[in-house]
């Protein structure tokens, strides 16, 4: 493993019925190739030594004895490997024949487990030739050389490094209740799935569904291989699907119908899935009901599981390649639908302005326009909202305030998009009652510093506030949340609202959101206006402009680039990372756009900025959660104002 992550893969081998010398011969190409990409624990599909469709020949001793001969070879062939192997074959306990996954290491027979849940209906007929385990009995056997103990109890398998992983086996993750429900609990972080599932219409995207949803319920990494070409077609058809999820997410998967054999491999985060299950309070209580349940079940009372340990590497310092890849923008939802996930994200934010529209019987809002990004989204969110409640756009009060860093693009552009909305225009110019508070403070204007910056903001916000009060409105808050998390708002100024839509839309999701709703508008000079807009840089304007009248103060050539901020941030709150494994990761996912230096040294700013800052986010106003993680002092984020950075940036000392 390296921070966390284990490699692991999904194989479909080439596969002859009944022919164990092919197969073995296919299994150890598989493995040779899996081994020498550094994978660590690699999974077959269902019974791939002998292949699934054999039938009644399951019940010829030969065959149950090739197989056997197979698997003691197999055991030779890994004996000088770093891999653990786990294969399925047919397994003869007594007068049982199981459907067994086999735990291979090092040459040794670490483990069999038997499949539970047998189909025995439409096309299927296992129980005609298999038994389940919980027809088993706990017992000893010999095989493959190997006094192995064969159970029907729980077992989870722990690596030399401490990650875990379990099995079920095809038809079991179909179960009302899935083996991996107990296995998850009991502890194990990666399910392995040996199968075989034939191809019908639309199964391969319920079976994707079933996958997803059951990583994410047991968050765990869920890896699952299923036989292609070379299973008989006698009557139905197998179509290869190898597959791999990290708690709900598709990671990688093989294509469908192929006839060469197929090896997936990525890696499974394993440090990230015990974040989530330590932050996940259903996932701990649910483990009680389940301790009680198994106890008289599998006899264990301290354990809800057999535990075996796995050999320590025969190469400890193995290089570790990383396969995943990381989103450089991990914020933006992904899915097929794109702008059904915009419109969910708008559709959050105006139930939410307008329950408190509702709530406080107010007919106005009050929103500062200044041509940039953040105040551009939160006037489409109050367009949007004053829509929704059937209210008059007029009672939209668009508010400009040119202030001494003003450019004639911005002010063209926040004037022209207030026009074409059909809001209420005010304008407001700031510049003569800003130097008159100079004037009271003795302040010399021209010394552009933080007072001179924040003085501006502050009156704005004045502004806004008191127009609330005259036209009896809400003032609503433009901040986004990667501002918020840096610090870059000045308190009490535009830090300050009634209600604050953007507070849980990052930087990034900002700038999806205005173009996708230029992208998508029916109004060509809206479009035109807001990809303006997402082409301006980024600055707060409260720095004269440069020579040529355009903007000098640019918001990431001070505080950094918001992509790179948004990953930090990310991985900070949704994932508890270390900062080592965070910059790792931002080295993978920015590689060729910025040099390794740039992202320590912004993250430096990062860790340091987010702490110190934290004063301005214990007084937020309030705000809708649109993501997976927020800023609130009320809901996702509690953190006192005088914590210490000092842990996170010495680790980054080390790092270069």
């Amino acid at each position: 493993m390296k921070h966390g992550l284990i490699k692991v893969a999904a194989a479909i081998p080439a596969v002859k019925v009944a022919d164990t010398k092919f197969n073995l011969i296919e299994t150890e190409k598989q493995i040779a190739i899996a081994e020498g990409q550094g994978v660590e624990i690699i999974v077959f599909p269902e019974l791939s030594i002998t292949g699934y469709t054999c039938q009644d020949l399951f019940q010829q001793q030969l065959l149950l004895d090739d197989t056997e001969q197979a698997v003691i070879e197999l055991l030779e062939f890994t004996r000088q490997l770093d891999i653990t192997v786990i294969v399925g074959a047919p397994v003869a306990v007594g007068a049982l024949l199981l459907n067994c996954a086999l735990v291979i290491q090092q040459g040794k027979l670490l483990g069999i487990v038997a499949k539970t849940f047998l189909p025995n209906y439409s096309e299927f007929y296992e129980k005609r030739w298999f038994a389940s385990s919980q027809d088993l009995r706990s017992q000893h056997i010999l095989f493959a050389g190997n006094n192995i103990l064969v159970t029907p109890e729980l077992q989870i398998f722990r690596t030399s490094e401490g990650a875990t992983f379990a099995i079920e086996i095809c038809e079991d993750v179909w179960a009302p209740t899935p083996p991996s429900n107990h296995l998850a609990l009991a502890g194990a972080e990666i399910i392995f799935n040996l199968s075989t599932s034939d191809e019908l219409i639309g199964k391969h995207a319920y079976l994707k569904s079933l996958l997803a949803q059951q990583s994410a319920r047991t968050i765990s990494g869920y890896v699952y291989s299923s036989s292609g070409f070379g299973e008989s077609t006698q009557d139905v058809v197998f179509g290869g699907n190898a597959l791999i999820f990290d708690n709900g997410s598709l990671v990688k998967q093989s294509e469908r119908f192929q006839i060469d054999p197929q090896l997936v491999i990525s890696e499974i985060d394993i440090e990230n899935l015990r974040s989530e299950r330590r932050t996940n309070s259903t996932f701990v209580n649910a483990q009680r009901p389940v301790a009680s349940g198994l106890a008289g079940v599998t006899g264990q009372i301290d354990e809800l599981a057999l535990h075996v340990d796995c050999l320590p590497p025969l190469n400890p310092m193995r290089e570790f390649t990383l396969t995943r890849e990381f989103d450089q923008h991990p914020f933006i939802p992904k899915t097929e639908n794109m702008q059904d996930a915009c419109d969910e994200i708008y559709n959050i934010q105006v139930s939410g302005l307008a329950k408190r529209l509702v709530h406080t019987n107010c007919k106005s809002a009050i929103i500062g326009i200044s041509g940039g990004l953040d105040s551009t989204l939160a006037l489409l969110v109050v367009v949007k909202t004053f829509d929704k409640l059937g209210l008059d756009r007029k009672g939209i009060v668009g508010v400009t305030m040119p202030g001494f860093g003003t450019t004639g693009r911005t002010y063209k552009n926040a004037m022209a998009l207030m026009e074409r909305l059909g809001i209420t225009i005010r304008e407001i110019d700031i510049k003569a009652s800003v130097l008159q508070h100079f004037e009271d403070i003795g302040h010399d204007p021209e010394v552009h510093d933080s007072t001179y910056e924040n003085a501006q903001a502050r009156e704005r916000t004045q502004i806004l506030m008191d127009l609330s009060n005259q036209m009896n409105g809400l003032v609503i808050g433009t901040g986004d949340l990667s501002e918020l998390a840096l610090g870059w708002c000045t308190y009490n100024g535009d830090h300050m609202s009634m209600y604050a839509v953007n507070a849980g839309v990052p930087k990034t999701l900002t700038q999806y959101l205005v173009r996708y709703a230029a992208d998508t508008t029916k109004d060509e000079n809206v479009r035109q206006i807001l990809t303006d807009i997402v082409e301006t840089p980024i600055s707060p304007e409260l720095k004269p402009a440069d020579e040529k009248g355009e903007i000098a103060q640019k918001t990431e050539d001070l505080v950094g680039p918001y992509e790179l901020h948004d990953f930090f941030l990310y991985y900070v709150l949704r994932c508890g990372f270390r900062p080592s494994k965070i910059y790792w990761m931002a080295q993978n996912a920015f590689r060729g756009v910025y040099p390794d230096s740039v992202i320590l040294h912004w993250m430096r700013i990062f860790f340091r900025r987010f702490f110190s800052q934290q004063f301005k986010r214990s007084c937020l106003p309030d705000g809708p959660k649109v993501g997976s993680v927020s800023l609130s002092p009320r809901g996702d984020w509690r953190m006192p104002s005088d914590a210490m950075s000092t842990n996170w940036l010495n680790e980054l000392e080390g790092l270069s």
